[in-house]
Order: structure tokens, then sequence, then C-alpha cells
């Protein structure tokens, strides 16, 4: 379907123009981790506030390099469905913020959070006004606050855009605003514990107001939000990424949504993506934890070094914890692959326990 986002689009060619001219400007940014809620709610607020407001350009600006939007996919598949394309939008790498905030006259508005990252927490002083569905943090006194617990911020942002610019609510701002409530409350499922009546009462406003296909909408997003097809191994790997020191070892953690015997017959060289990645963000070590469904749900481990003594002592470990490690296929040169029979263990839960025992050993 084409949606329709003339207003939306000429915003944000206009906020733009407007941070690359490098004058004082309203920054309206969603947390570091940058997921749809965050990146869909900064440029719909910043959109209810106008190209203009107390005589600054309101200015979107997602919390990511412009690298890592495609491994959103649900946000990518979003925006464009929506009609807005990337090339419309700023990320953290088209500007320099630390300069524009040190200049003096620029603002800050979060959205989705309500405490600045450690390495953006210098631009305290500018926080001007936040808009955030977590627990409140206390911070930035000095700051306009709507902090309260809804489903998504989304929800939040919309109320606001519903009662300052009722007629900017074109399909596409519409798709937008409704596809990023409906993923973050499961489609105002109950059972799932994240929906409230605000959320409910604004998906039925959005409704109301523009004719969109509610169930084909969430689960378009949901398939997409699993959906790896298009990324190359680096991008699998960097997806849902993190990484921890644990003792002497630095020790990456990467979530994977498919199979790894599919994976491995996709990319032949897969363990030299491994291989890449661990030299490139300085590992010692590279644990790929797979998770699927097939259709019952399954999980996989792949352990990658170079360091086969510390590939085996984690797998001790790991199956003294519990996990149930059985080879899946041959160890290849530097990685061992395993089926893993405790479903339960995430690397929620494994992290803590891993980092415990290497940093005891």
């Amino acid at each position: 379907m084409a949606y329709v986002n003339n207003k939306l689009n000429a915003f944000l060619n206009a906020a733009t123009r407007a941070a690359r001219s490098g004058k004082a400007a309203r920054i309206v940014m969603g947390n570091e981790a940058s997921d749809l809620d965050s990146m869909a709610s900064s440029v719909l607020f910043a959109f209810s506030k106008g190209t203009v407001s107390d005589g600054l350009p309101n200015v979107p600006v997602m919390n990511v390099p412009r690298e890592d939007f495609n491994l959103r996919t649900e946000a990518a598949w979003l925006f464009r469905e929506s009609g807005v394309s990337a090339a419309d939008l700023l990320f953290l790498d088209d500007l320099d913020l630390g300069k524009l905030f040190a200049a003096g006259g620029s603002k800050l508005v979060l959205v989705d959070h309500n405490k600045l990252s450690n390495k953006q927490s210098n631009w305290a002083d500018s926080v001007e006004e936040i808009i955030d569905h977590h627990a409140n943090e206390g911070l930035y006194p000095q700051a306009k606050k709507v902090i309260e617990p809804t489903g998504s911020a989304a929800t939040l942002v919309t109320e606001i855009l519903l009662s300052s610019a009722p007629d900017d609510l074109e399909s596409g701002v519409a798709a937008l605003a409704l596809g990023t409530i409906l993923l973050d409350t499961v489609n105002l499922d109950p059972q799932a514990k994240r929906v409230t009546p605000r959320d409910e009462f604004i998906v039925k406003r959005i409704l109301d107001a523009v004719t969109l296909d509610r169930q084909a909408l969430f689960d378009s997003l949901q398939f997409e939000k699993f959906n790896v097809a298009a990324l190359s191994s680096r991008d699998i790997l960097r997806k849902d990424f993190k990484e921890y020191r644990m003792g002497s070892v630095m020790c990456g953690m990467s979530s994977a949504l498919l199979p790894l015997t599919d994976w491995m017959k996709n990319d032949v060289t897969l363990e030299g993506a491994y291989q890449q990645y661990l030299a490139e963000r300085k590992l010692d070590v590279l644990l790929v934890m797979s998770a699927y469904n097939a259709p019952d749900f399954k999980r996989e481990l792949a352990v990658h070094s170079p360091d086969a003594a510390l590939r085996q002592r984690m797998a001790e470990f790991m199956n003294q914890a519990g996990l149930g490690l059985t080879a899946l296929v041959a160890t290849t040169a530097n990685t061992d692959f395993y089926a893993q029979a405790d479903l339960s263990q995430s690397r929620k839960k494994l992290q803590p326990l891993l980092s415990g025992y290497l940093q005891r050993t």
C-alpha cells in the first residue's frame, strides 16, 4: 500500500538542511539502543513541534551510525513502508553533536529514555524536555518531563501529535505511529503484559482517523523483526551484539535468529566472518547464540576462538552450568558448534555465570 507522507517528508528535508548548516538546533533523539520505538518517536515528536519552535529548528537524529540502520530490520521496513527514505533521516555520524552542544544555544529532547548514556552524559545541561515510558531516573531538573508507564513511547508522542497537530496525521505518519505501538505491545495483547489503556486508546484514535489494516501491519513487522535474509554474516553478528570483560578474557556475545547449519550453507566462509569480527572487535572469544523456531523453539551455540584451550574450558563450564551442549557439526579450525538442550539459557542468563567463572580462573 502506498502511504502519503508529504508533510513529514517536507519536514525531514527542512530538518536536514538546518542540521547541516551547523547553527543551533533542537535535537530530538532516542536511546542508544535505537530500536523502532526510539527512532519513530524521535521523528514523530520533532514533527509534532513543527519545522521551527522557540527560534530553533527541530531536528530528529537517530542515535546510531547510519551503517547500523539496516540492522534494525523492522524499523528499516516500517520507515520504508511509511514512505520515509533512510536518505531523509539523520544519524549520529551525519553531524558532530558534541561540537553543536559545546557551541551553546542548542537544546536536546530525550525520547524513549530519561538518562543519557555515559558517552553522551556531558550533554546533560542541554536537556530541555523528556518524553519516556521507562522508570523515572529523576535527572535533569531543568527539563520539562512527560514520563508515563505506557507500552510504547510512541503512544505518548502520538498523544502530543494528535493534540498539537491533528491535521498532520497523514496515512504514512499514522502507519509509522501505529506499527511502532503494535510491535511494542504485541498487537495490544494483554497476555504480553505491556499494553496499557492509553496504548489502546491511541491505537483506536489512529484507526478512527486513517484506514489501516492493523493485523497485517503487525504481522509484517513481526516477520521483518526476525528477517535476516538480506543481512551479511557480519551484519547478523552486529545486529544484536554485546561485549564483556570477563577477567582477562574479552568476550563478545551475538544473538542470531537462524539455525547455524542454515547459516553455514548460506555462507561457506562463515568461520572467516567470525574470525574477521573477532579481530575487528579485539575479542579473545566470540559466542554466537542462535535461537529460532523450526517449528519448536531451539537454541544452538557457536564458540569461536583461535585459543582451543579457552574454547574447551568454556564449553566444560557451560555444561557444568546445565546448558546441555552436544556437538552440532564437526569442529572447524577455530569454531565449535553445539546444540543446546537447556532452552532457558539466554545470553542474559549465561553472561553473568560465564563472567563469574572466567574472573575466578
